[in-house]
């Protein structure tokens, strides 16, 4: 599977989007939100939603080639964006390659685009609600994006966490 068509019905800022995500992945809208307001920016870009996905939804962590090590840099390197790294994007606008997402209040074009193809993927899937797994492929689908220049930064093969997360189906607890 590749990158799901974008619904423009779907909006991360508007009512109803939020019904479609699973309760962890609503707390980690919630927690990059509450990440945003910490570190003083005006969006809750990708690398926001990298950040707490990666910190609070355990099953992203099997997507990774390099295992648990790999996630332990990623984790580290984001927070050395919290700590300053980020600094360089301050102020700026993280953009969509694929142009959607754009105008959602509080959201960069990109996050924005990233939710909805989070969304997208679910139900292309036959889920109505979207998984942190979901969200980790939706990241990875605009190559351009912050979240990417994360990965690719801390060693992680992109095209190799695509296939794992395209080749496996999003596991879900049951109970």
């Amino acid at each position: 599977m590749r990158s799901p068509a974008l619904s423009a019905s779907v909006d991360p800022a508007g009512a109803g989007f939020e019904d479609r995500l699973s309760e962890p992945l609503t707390a980690v809208v919630t927690g990059a939100r509450r990440r945003v307001v910490r570190d003083g920016d005006n969006q809750l870009d990708t690398v926001h939603l990298l950040h707490t996905l990666v910190e609070n939804d355990l099953r992203v962590w099997g997507a990774f080639a390099g295992g648990p090590p790999q996630v332990v840099r990623l984790l580290g390197y984001l927070v050395q964006r919290t700590i300053g790294y980020g600094l360089r994007w301050s102020g700026t606008v993280e953009t969509s390659a694929t142009g959607a997402g754009d105008g959602v209040p509080g959201w960069s074009p990109a996050a924005a685009a990233a939710m909805a193809s989070a969304v997208g993927r679910a139900a292309a899937r036959g889920a109505f609600l979207a998984e942190g797994p979901d969200l980790l492929a939706a990241l990875t689908y605009d190559r351009e994006c912050r979240a990417v220049e994360v990965l690719r930064r801390t060693g992680v093969d992109v095209d190799l966490l695509v296939t794992a997360l395209d080749g496996a189906p999003c596991q879900v607890r049951t109970g």
